[in-house]
C-alpha cells in the first residue's frame, strides 16, 4: 500500500463531457472518484463545442412527444456505420442512452431541451428524423459555479456586452436581413444584453453550458477535479490489469491507486503533429482543428503502451474552416448553406453538395485532392448572411485580405485570376449554377434537397440554399481542411472496455470519447453525435468498474 501516494476506487482522466458523466455516474455507484485534468481549465473540447447530445428517446424527446422505435434507430445506425461498428456497440449505445440521461437528469443543474428542427444530418435514410433527436443544455449563469469559474474553458458562444445564443437562436439570427423570426430575434437579443447587464449575469450556452452544469453536479456529488495535473503513465499490476495511473502535481510525481479501474477520457490526437503525419490522409494533415488544444493522444498512446488495438485513426469529425489571420480556426456549419454561393476545387469547378454534413463535405474534399477549396459568393450574400464571425452587411476586415485568404474582385473572370483557378470553368460554374437557382434543382448534387442542407437555409427561398450569384463584387474566400476532433483511437467493446489488438480486454482500463474509435464509424449521425456516446459510454464504463472486486476482478472474467 506504500507504494500508492492516495487511493480512489475509479480515477477518470479527462474532464470533458464523457469524464465527468463517468464521474457523475461512478459517484452514483458509491465509487470514490478522482477527475484528473492536464489542462489549466476544464471542460476538453465538449466546453468549446456547440454542445448538443445525440442520444435516442432520451427523457427530453420523450417529455416533448418524440418517441423512436428501438428498430428505426438501430436502422438508421445500420445504414450509418455501414458494417464498420460492432453491433454490440451499438446496441449498448441505443438501449443505455436514454437511462445514462436519466441518471444526469437526477441532478437539478442538469436541464435540457429539444432543438426542435435541427435535423439529423442523414433525415433521407430510413430512420433518420427531419424534425432531430439533439438536445441541447440549457443556458446557465456560470457565477454559480463561484471559484470554478474562472477554470472554466471559453467558447465563441458567447457575443458583445454579454448576449448569448442557443443553436436555435443562432439560426433565426441568421437570417435577421430576410425573415420577422429573425428580425425579432434580434430583439430577443438586445433584451437580453440589456438584462444581463442590470442583472449582472454570466450566461453561457452550448458546451459551456453543458460542462458549468456538469460542474455542478460533481460538485454536489464531493467529485474532486485535480487541474494541471498531467498523466505520464498506467500503473499495471502483478496480475496485469491496470491498477492506477502516474501523474505530475504541483512538480511532483504522484501514484494513484484505482481499486475500481482508470477511464481515459482525454480526447483524440488533433493537435499533435507527429500523429496527424502518421495516421491521416493527405490533404488533412496541416493542423486546422477546433479541438481543445491538449488533445495530442495521450490516452491513445499509453493505451497503445499496454497493448490496446485501435481503429479509424485515419478518419476525424472533419469541418470546412476558414483560418483567421490571428490564428483561430473557424468553422462552417451554417455559412454552406448560404444561397447564392458556391464552393469549387482549384480547377474552378464544384465537387459536391455544399450543404451537406460537415464530415461528409470534406470526405469529398479530401477524396478529390480539392485543398485548398474555395468558397464564392457575392455582394448579395454578404449584405444578406453572416459569415464566418462576420455579421451581415459588415465590411470583411482587411487583414482576410491581406493574409490571402480572402479576395475580392469586379466580375468572376478576375476573381478567378486572383485565386489561381481558369476563369473560363469558374464562369461556367457559377452561370450552371445560377440556372439551378432558377429552376431551384441542383441537377448536379442535389443541394437543399435534404432538410439538413435546408435548416440553416433562407426561408423566404423556393430551394433555401440556391440564389444567382449576380451582383459585384464577388469574393473568394480560401477553405481548409477543419476538425472538431479525430475519430481514431482504442478499440472498445460494449461495456467501454477497452480491447487488446490480439484479443482480450485490457482489465481495468476503460475509454470514452474521441480517446477511443467512434461509434459512429467514419460518419455522423446528428447534431450532438460525438458528445452522445461520450457520456453513453463514460455511463457505461463506470456502471462496469463498479462491478468490479476492489481486488481487480473483472466480473466478466472471474471465472477464467
Amino acid at each position: 500500500m506504500s507504494r500508492w501516494d492516495t487511493e480512489h476506487d475509479f480515477v477518470i482522466v479527462g474532464s470533458g463531457g464523457g469524464g465527468m458523466a463517468a464521474a457523475l455516474t461512478a459517484a452514483d455507484e458509491g465509487l470514490d472518484t478522482l477527475v484528473v485534468e492536464k489542462g489549466s481549465m476544464y471542460g476538453g473540447s465538449t466546453g468549446i463545442s456547440g454542445g448538443g447530445i445525440w442520444i435516442p428517446n432520451n427523457p427530453t424527446l420523450r417529455a416533448a412527444g418524440h418517441e423512436d422505435s428501438r428498430e428505426s434507430i438501430r436502422r438508421y445506425l445500420d445504414l450509418l456505420t455501414e458494417g464498420r461498428v460492432p453491433a454490440a456497440r451499438l446496441d449498448a449505445y441505443v438501449d443505455h442512452g436514454p437511462v445514462a440521461m436519466e441518471l444526469l437528469g437526477r441532478s437539478k443543474w442538469l436541464r435540457f431541451f429539444w432543438v426542435k428542427g435541427y435535423s439529423d444530418y442523414h433525415p433521407e435514410f430510413e430512420g433518420g428524423r427531419p424534425r432531430g433527436r439533439s438536445i441541447e443544455a440549457k443556458p446557465f449563469d456560470t457565477r454559480k459555479l463561484g471559484e470554478d469559474e474562472k477554470y472554466q474553458r471559453p467558447n465563441n458562444m458567447k457575443g458583445p456586452l454579454g448576449l448569448w445564443i442557443t443553436a436555435k437562436d443562432y439560426r433565426d439570427m441568421a437570417m435577421v436581413k430576410r425573415t420577422w423570426r429573425g428580425r425579432w430575434a434580434s430583439v430577443i437579443a438586445a433584451w437580453r444584453v440589456s438584462s444581463n447587464v442590470i442583472r449582472r449575469r454570466h450566461m453561457a450556452t452550448g458546451g459551456r453550458a453543458l460542462v458549468a452544469r456538469l460542474r455542478m453536479a460533481l460538485k454536489d456529488a464531493g467529485v474532486p477535479l485535480w487541474l494541471d495535473t498531467p498523466m505520464t503513465e498506467l500503473v499495471i499490476g502483478d496480475d496485469g490489469a491496470v491498477s492506477g495511473i502516474v501523474v505530475r502535481r504541483e512538480g511532483r510525481t504522484l501514484r494513484i491507486r484505482a481499486r475500481h479501474g482508470v477511464l481515459l477520457a482525454t480526447g483524440g490526437f488533433e493537435h499533435s503533429k507527429q500523429l496527424r503525419e502518421q495516421h491521416l490522409p493527405a490533404g488533412a494533415r496541416e493542423n486546422y482543428s477546433a479541438g481543445a488544444k491538449e488533445n495530442i493522444g495521450d490516452g491513445i498512446l499509453v493505451g497503445q503502451q499496454v497493448g490496446a488495438d485501435v481503429d479509424l485513426m485515419d478518419d476525424a469529425w472533419w469541418m470546412p474552416s476558414v483560418r483567421h489571420p490571428a490564428g483561430a480556426v473557424i468553422p462552417l456549419v451554417s455559412e454552406r448553406s448560404i444561397p447564392p454561393s458556391v464552393i469549387v476545387s482549384s480547377a474552378g469547378t464544384r465537387f459536391t453538395n455544399e450543404s451537406a454534413p460537415y464530415v461528409n463535405f470534406v470526405h469529398d474534399q479530401i477524396a478529390g485532392g480539392h485543398v485548398p477549396a474555395w468558397f464564392v459568393m457575392d455582394a448579395k450574400a454578404r449584405a444578406r448572411y453572416p459569415f464566418a464571425q462576420i455579421l451581415p452587411g459588415m465590411s470583411i476586415p482587411k487583414e482576410f485580405h491581406e493574409a490571402g485568404i480572402v479576395h475580392q474582385a469586379g466580375t468572376i473572370a478576375e476573381l478567378a485570376k486572383r485565386i489561381g483557378v481558369p476563369a473560363d470553368a469558374l464562369s461556367d460554374t457559377v452561370e450552371r449554377f445560377n440556372g439551378f437557382a432558377r429552376s431551384g434543382v441542383d441537377s448536379d448534387f442535389r443541394r437543399g434537397e435534404s432538410a439538413y442542407d435546408r435548416y440553416y437555409g433562407d426561408p423566404t427561398l423556393p430551394n433555401p440554399t440556391l440564389d444567382e450569384i449576380a451582383k459585384p463584387p464577388f469574393y473568394a474566400v480560401r477553405i481548409e481542411v477543419g476538425d472538431l476532433g479525430t475519430k481514431g483511437g482504442l478499440v472498445c467493446d460494449e461495456h467501454g472496455r477497452v480491447l487488446r489488438a490480439e484479443g482480450g480486454a485490457v482489465d481495468g482500463l476503460y475509454a470514452a470519447g474521441n480517446t477511443t474509435a467512434a461509434v459512429m464509424g467514419n460518419e455522423y449521425a446528428g447534431p450532438g453525435a460525438t458528445i452522445g456516446p461520450s457520456i453513453v459510454f463514460g455511463y457505461l464504463a463506470a456502471r462496469h468498474a463498479a462491478t468490479r472486486s476492489r481486488s481487480g476482478r473483472d466480473p466478466l472474467t472471474r471465472s477464467a
